[in-house]
């Protein structure tokens, strides 16, 4: 791949990065700098990518990592009351469908993010997460249990 293709095929992939990102960090700038360091790895080391058409799980691999990197970091550096709560949602977003969402275990999070909204199938989402496909199946399987409960309750206040 050239690099004018590589970065046409990194720009195309940019939203998909903020929206796993969205899922993972809750600070704004903690999002913008996993995106960028991402960025940055994925260029430094674009010739290591021997399939073209495995870019986006490779890139959203490199960019999970990057995001546990910061969430390591912030760990060591913030006490846990200055933490914001939340992230604001899109301003396109269901305000609760958004707060259940932030509401999941990290890995069910991650998982139904890659799932329902990046529209992985659970093969790539595996590989991406670099866990078993049966691993997938169940961390899904819980995060639909949860979500469709905790949806119901919402509702029904």
């Amino acid at each position: 791949m050239t690099d004018q293709a590589f970065e046409r095929a990194i720009v195309d992939q940019i939203q998909a990065m903020y929206r796993v990102c969205y899922a993972q960090l809750r600070s704004h700038a903690d999002r913008e700098d996993a995106v960028q360091e991402a960025l940055k790895k994925a260029w430094e080391k674009r010739k290591s990518l021997k399939d073209d058409g495995a870019l986006k799980g490779w890139l959203l691999r490199i960019l999970i990592n990057e995001c546990h990197n910061i969430q390591r970091k912030n760990k060591r550096m913030a006490p846990s009351e200055y933490i914001p709560a939340g992230a604001l949602p899109p301003p396109d977003a269901d305000s609760t469908l958004h707060d259940l969402m932030l509401s999941l275990p990290e890995k069910l999070r991650i998982t139904a993010v890659l799932i329902f909204m990046e529209g992985m199938t659970i093969a790539q989402a595996a590989s991406v997460l670099r866990v078993p496909q049966g691993t997938v199946s169940s961390r899904i399987h819980k995060a639909r249990h949860i979500l469709k409960t905790q949806w119901e309750e919402a509702n029904r206040e």
